[in-house]
């Protein structure tokens, strides 16, 4: 299923977008839901499907690979792309369970650099390249807020300042980190303390702080509504759900950009074995534009990963608002950022996910 020669042929058929068949007229592609996916869907999924004729069915998940494995393994792959996180693509890349991608296939630059010159460096598989960036950050809705707001990730855990239930997502990535910057370890050494067996403790030993006031959610389209309805007083979440709450439903969330964990979001991994292999590669290529890639901040506050694409980025198509300062690697915003290791998480995911799962049945 790996094999260049593979990659050769749907090549060949993507030049001419001639290998239509009972096969290729439809894809299934899977991604995270909510704002998210209605960016992607009306980024760059409507004009794959009217420049190639090639249908897109969406589907919705939480991440995770253990779909996958199962169609895999099984032999029965009815997921064609999926929108992965960089940890899990890097796992999944490394298992077989996506396909590789020549990567110098993909689309120039759009000053016709070639597509290796024009990412930056780190966002780069053998399963494909990065796609945009986002920030897990926290927010807190005005209205349950008194004169004195948290400004800071060490306010997110001051629960004597700021008493009220907190939003987590239920997974140990984003909250180990957000434990020790607010537990006072310097940005510049949070992973290096994450791999030690006392700094793990120390970042368990930081949530066990805020456990029982913690309402955990799963799907990124949880917090706003947590958020909303007062369920919590401030939620981790993805910054471009929050700011659409901000821009579409007019919600008073205030983002503090303090402390955010800044990623990227994962390759679109083919699934391996998938018999639409040559429709999925040409829907993972036209994806990659810059142009597609640029698309999606006219709809959400996400960044494009291509260097040539981030100067395509303007105005908000519904509110005609300036989207620079709402993306989240601008400078403004990371003045106080970590930058997620991803490759880290690529190879301690799974323990840490053993060791959260228990700590949550304490």
């Amino acid at each position: 299923m790996r094999t260049c020669n593979r990659i050769v042929l749907a090549l060949a058929c993507l030049a001419s977008l001639s290998c239509s068949s009972d096969h290729t007229e439809s894809i299934t592609v899977v991604s995270f839901g909510g704002s998210y996916a209605r960016a992607s869907v009306l980024a760059y999924h409507q004009a794959f499907t009217k420049e190639t004729g090639i249908e897109v069915r969406l589907e919705d998940y939480n991440g995770g690979l253990a779909q996958i494995r199962a169609q895999v393994d099984a032999g029965n792959v009815f997921w064609d792309v999926v929108d992965l996180e960089m940890p899990d693509a890097e796992l999944a890349c490394n298992e077989g369970i996506i396909e590789l991608v020549d990567l110098n296939a993909m689309p120039d630059g759009v000053g016709g650099e070639p597509a290796q010159q024009d990412y930056p460096a780190n966002t780069l598989t053998e399963c494909g390249p990065a796609g945009l960036y986002y920030s897990t950050i926290y927010a807190y809705n005005s209205r349950y807020v008194g004169e004195h707001a948290p400004s800071s990730i060490e306010d997110f855990f001051d629960l004597d300042t700021f008493p009220g239930r907190r939003g987590m997502r239920r997974v140990p990535f984003a909250n180990l980190e957000f434990a020790l910057m607010a537990d006072g370890v310097p940005l510049g050494e949070v992973y290096a303390t994450l791999d030690t067996a006392e700094g793990l403790d120390r970042a368990f030993a930081k949530l066990d702080t805020i456990k029982n006031d913690v309402v955990w959610w799963e799907a990124g389209a949880q917090p706003p509504q947590m958020l909303a309805d007062g369920e919590v007083v401030m939620s981790t979440a993805y910054n471009g759900r929050v700011f659409n709450a901000q821009i579409l439903e007019a919600q008073p969330f205030v983002v503090v950009w303090d402390g955010q964990l800044l990623s990227f979001g994962g390759p679109l991994g083919i699934v391996a074995g998938t018999p639409r292999f040559e429709a999925a590669l040409a829907f993972v290529h036209f994806a990659n534009r810059p142009q597609s890639q640029a698309n999606i901040s006219k709809y959400i506050s996400y960044s494009p990963v291509r260097l040539s694409a981030g100067a395509l980025v303007g105005n908000h198509v519904d509110t005609g608002i300036d989207m620079h300062p709402h993306m989240p690697a601008s400078p403004e915003n990371t003045r106080r950022a970590l930058k997620s290791d991803w490759r880290w998480w690529s190879e301690h995911r799974e323990e840490l996910n053993e060791r959260f799962s228990a700590w949550l049945a304490r």
